[in-house]
């Protein structure tokens, strides 16, 4: 088994830019304006910052400190063609950080681009839809058993090698291959539509790739969000779920410096995904109740949210990635198909821990 650990950074700067290279008549190729996020994923070398617990301010310091010329400017006066890719590109560029596996560009809350090493563009799209459902399968009394409904969204992933392209497959495009689909799911109760009489969301994942991906050759991922909190990504094989938890915790970081202002008591309001890999039930149409997920965590919550994590045992130290750790150690019994915890200390800023197949590449 490999484990990875990852430590991730986002910045945000506001710029305006022209993508010229479009066909006339093409929004972006106007000049507009966005508020973008810049992201970073790395494997940090063990000595690279300055104390144990100092990774995720420091790279996030070294993200800031290359995008803070394109704050408020063109981006055509720094880059020819200022597509999400390329301004992927020349982040990477502009970052001496070592062990970085991945730059990425949110150019709005729906979309962005996320590059690798090896000239991968992951490109990412959101859209919503509101319907109705209920799951038969499920056991008398499951809140789930009854109809109730949802703000859905799905996120369409496409993978593909750019080299020295300028964009991957265009957001545009992969809106006129959902318009179909959208059309047929919004208000709607999702149970009179064939395929998906089970509604979960795995189902609902593996019915949207099963109609996008003909027209999406280069889709490797769909999102489904059943909940702000909980949803499933399906790869046409795998099915990956997550269930997120949120815990207000104070803490010293007991490496910091005399003096510096970690070494103080102080706080975070916490973000936790859990990620769990698990083949199909075919009968329940889920790989794990999302409740059971909720249920089997809640003792390792409860030790947690609203305490100082300096005095909970077995917690070595408070950065994010020791306290992912340690959560895998109190929960992986119980939650064998755990795979992966993401823990954000502070908006976009935290760390990746990951021991599955799956890899800790895709994000959510």
């Amino acid at each position: 088994m490999i484990e990875n650990l990852y430590h991730i950074a986002a910045v945000p700067f506001e710029a305006a830019r022209q993508v010229n290279i479009l066909p006339k008549g093409h929004r972006s190729s106007r000049l507009h304006g966005h508020s973008f996020l810049a992201r970073v994923r790395a494997a940090l070398p063990a000595d690279w910052s300055s104390f144990p617990g100092a990774e995720i301010e420091e790279l996030r310091t070294a993200v800031e400190q290359c995008v803070t010329r394109l704050d408020y400017e063109l981006l055509n006066n720094y880059l020819k063609v200022p597509t999400d890719e390329n301004l992927a590109k020349w982040i990477s560029q502009g970052i001496d950080i070592p062990g970085v596996k991945m730059v990425g560009v949110q150019s709005t809350h729906n979309e962005g681009a996320d590059l690798d090493l090896n000239g991968h563009a992951h490109i990412w799209r959101r859209y919503r839809f509101e319907s109705a459902h209920h799951l038969p399968n499920v056991p008398d009394g499951h809140p789930c058993g009854r109809i109730h409904g949802h703000g859905f969204e799905v996120i369409l992933h496409a993978n593909q090698s750019i080299n020295e392209q300028d964009m991957g497959v265009d957001y545009d495009f992969l809106d006129k291959c959902w318009a179909p689909l959208h059309k047929e799911l919004d208000h709607t109760y999702l149970n009179d539509i064939p395929g998906l009489e089970n509604p979960t969301s795995e189902m609902i994942a593996a019915w949207v790739w099963k109609r996008m991906k003909e027209k999406v050759p280069q889709l490797s991922w769909v999102t489904v969000y059943e909940t702000v909190t909980a949803g499933c990504h399906f790869d046409g094989t795998h099915y990956r779920i997550w269930k997120e938890q949120r815990f207000e915790s104070a803490l010293r970081l007991q490496y910091a410096p005399i003096g510096d202002r970690r070494r103080k008591l102080h706080g975070h309001s916490y973000l936790l995904r859990l990620h769990l890999t698990s083949p199909l039930d075919r009968v329940m149409g889920w790989t794990v109740d999302y409740g059971d997920v909720k249920q089997t965590f809640k003792p390792v919550y409860k030790i947690l949210d609203h305490h100082l994590l300096d005095e909970v045992e077995g917690i070595l130290d408070t950065n994010p990635a020791s306290i992912a750790k340690w959560i895998r150690h109190r929960v992986g019994n119980d939650l064998p198909q755990l795979d992966r915890i993401d823990l954000y200390q502070t908006p976009g800023c935290g760390a990746i821990y990951s021991w599955g197949q799956q890899g800790p590449a895709l994000p959510t």
